[in-house]
């Protein structure tokens, strides 16, 4: 593991980044012959031999399997990224080309033509998260039970804003129950926003675990489906199947597995929400991310506004071995290509 990065001197960069971008290219592990031979580096094999020892030491290349060659780690990849990778800006005539396609009759139609343009422009997977609501206060709230496990939520929030909800439950509750959940929440949290309502029940319910009555525990089971804003957001999709094409990632269990966290969507969608609240790209490459599933994967996000307002994220999810140096344009380009047309709405 690399200690100092600033240690690094100027001849491994060089021979690292062009590495690194052969490797992005070629798919294959890179040996010291094939960097003297066509990496345009003028050293000496012995001193490309000697650099590469140098970098494996440092946590930087790995050599797979039995193999001469040698391919970039996770933290290989993040001084990549971070330092030597060069961004090619989009053709003028290309970006042309997204703005018209980002022309639509409603919003959720552009998020939509967001998400595919850039699984089409990168060959990879595309998302666009939902737009977040404004904030919303909560004026009432009732639950009505429904046939088996369901249960009705009448939501009233700011002026007269009345939203329906079917939510599913872990048992079938009474009549009288969630009547008296409804007046519980309506009394001790009406006029509150519903974010915050959400922090307060689970606080309470920490507090109270031990010896929390029925009441309690009533709401809060009901409360936790309609306010968690992560459970009901959500986000859009596509080119996912544009992954299968990457040798690294062929391995049927591990896409599998990608594929099953696509459509239960909880953990892209903590990524996407960590994404959310930097005013920036954000890059996390492999282990990164926090989320097993993604180990094989890069994440590259950046958030998008309405009227200066940031609302939502979007990015491209493909191999750690993507073209970095054209993804990054391409997502920055397309955040900003949205923002112009949901603000434009």
């Amino acid at each position: 593991m690399v200690k100092n990065l600033s240690l690094l001197d100027e001849r491994a960069q060089n021979l690292l980044k062009v590495l690194i971008e052969r490797y992005i290219k070629e798919g294959q592990p890179i040996g010291s012959r094939t960097l003297a031979r066509d990496g345009g580096l003028n050293f000496s094999p012995a001193t490309i031999r000697n650099v590469m020892s140098d970098l494996e030491d440092m946590g930087l290349i790995i050599s797979p399997h039995t193999s001469a060659g040698r391919v970039p780690t996770v933290q290989g990849y993040r001084l990549f990224v971070d330092q030597l990778v060069t961004v090619k800006p989009m053709r003028n005539n290309l970006i042309e080309k997204l703005k018209l396609e980002l022309q639509a009759d409603s919003p959720a139609d552009v998020i939509g033509k967001a998400s595919s343009l850039l699984s089409s422009v990168t060959r990879m997977a595309g998302v666009v998260m939902i737009p977040r609501r404004e904030k919303m206060t909560l004026r009432q709230i009732e639950f009505l039970p429904l046939s088996g496990q369901r249960v009705l939520v009448v939501l009233v929030v700011n002026e007269q804003e009345v939203q329906n909800k079917v939510i599913h439950t872990d048992r079938v509750y009474g009549a009288s129950e969630l009547q008296q959940a409804s007046n519980f929440l309506n009394h001790e949290y009406a006029g509150k926003d519903l974010t915050s309502i959400r922090e307060m029940l689970l606080g309470s319910m920490q507090k109270a675990r031990e010896d929390m009555n029925r009441l309690m525990a009533t709401a809060i089971n009901m409360a936790d489906q309609v306010l968690d804003e992560k459970r009901n957001s959500d986000y859009v999709l596509a080119g996912e199947t544009n992954l299968m094409s990457y040798a690294e990632m062929g391995n049927v269990d591990k896409l599998r597995q990608l594929f099953e966290a696509f459509t239960t969507k909880n953990d892209l969608l903590h990524l996407l929400d960590k994404s959310i609240h930097t005013d920036g790209m954000q890059i996390f490459i492999g282990d990164e991310s926090g989320y097993s599933v993604l180990d094989e994967c890069s994440v590259v996000t950046s958030p998008y506004k309405v009227k200066d307002q940031i609302v939502g994220v979007l990015g491209v999810i493909g191999p750690t071995r993507m073209a970095y140096d054209r993804v990054i344009s391409i997502v920055d380009v397309t955040a900003k290509l949205l923002s112009s047309a949901l603000s434009s709405e």
